[in-house]
């Protein structure tokens, strides 16, 4: 049977790990969460997202939220409003963070997502959340 994932507008739930646990393949490796973060730069009325705006929220959000470190692609997006059931296609930044499974991980993460949606006017911000190994 599968299980999701719990999620309100405020609050993610980071789901718990597996009953048994995996072991890691390579040496010096830990069990980490990592999280996606998908940001569309499209905003609506106004140009899109600059370089500028992106490296002011991830000084002032992102980097508060995961100062151990974090990575940052630049992409082309593409989703179905579900409100008009239109395409969008868009320039996207893309958020990687490989994080210790910690009790305020939901809350760090959630704050990232609520802040770019208040900030940025934006409807959603896509997230993927797995468990893995990671070493650094």
């Amino acid at each position: 049977m599968l299980t999701g994932c719990a999620k309100s507008q405020t609050q993610l739930a980071v789901p718990s790990p597996p009953a048994a646990a995996y072991a890691c393949l390579l040496p010096g490796e830990q069990q980490m969460l990592v999280a996606e973060l998908f940001f569309s730069r499209g905003i609506k009325g106004r140009e899109p997202l600059s370089d500028a705006e992106w490296a002011a929220f991830a000084a002032q959000t992102v980097t508060p939220n995961f100062p151990d470190g974090f990575t940052v692609f630049d992409s082309e997006g593409q989703w179905r409003n579900p409100q008009t059931g239109l395409i969008a296609r868009e320039r996207t930044k893309i958020l990687l963070v490989a994080a210790k499974r910690e009790p305020d991980l939901a809350q760090r993460l959630s704050a990232v997502v609520d802040a770019y949606k208040a900030r940025f006017r934006q409807q959603s911000v896509g997230i993927i959340t797995r468990d893995s190994c990671a070493a650094f």
